[in-house]
């Protein structure tokens, strides 16, 4: 079963991240090209935040199903990077990122003109990208090639 969640929750992190993308782009199309803020762009952000918070769901099952939550308290999570960055670095980047892009929703459909509904779902979904981008546990990095691509 866990293997199932993490599974879901290693896929599903491809979409977030191309709807992230796709929503920042065009925003910041839309913004320079003095374009009208169109339903599409609204669904789109609203798409992305429950790419979002569908991973936060799938996250938070696996971050108590595998026990990282256990490990805060014992002798060594800290001074270990693979322990220390699944207990508590990615855990805290993502939860923020998640709620950086539930704002780039929320405020892009109350800000009065198109622009400013741009400018919020550039800069708030913009900031969750990066957080999301410096959040994963990438194969690249030291220590973590045994996490692969997906």
């Amino acid at each position: 079963m866990i293997t199932g969640f993490l599974h879901m929750h290693s896929a599903l992190r491809w979409v977030a991240l191309v709807l992230l993308v796709l929503v920042v782009a065009k925003a910041l199309g839309g913004r320079s090209g003095n374009k009208p803020f169109t339903e599409g762009q609204k669904k789109l952000g609203l798409f992305t935040m429950i790419a979002l918070h569908l991973q936060l769901v799938l996250g938070l099952l696996l971050y108590m199903m595998r026990g990282w939550i256990g490990m805060l308290g014992q002798e060594g999570t800290m001074s270990n990077s693979y322990t220390r960055f699944f207990a508590v670095e990615h855990i805290t980047i993502m939860l923020v990122a998640i709620v950086l892009g539930t704002l780039g929703h929320s405020l892009s459909k109350r800000a009065s003109g198109d622009q400013a509904k741009y400018k919020k779902q550039a800069l708030f979904f913009g900031l969750c990208l990066l957080l999301v981008l410096a959040g994963i546990p990438w194969p690249f990095r030291e220590g973590f090639e045994q996490v692969g691509w997906f």
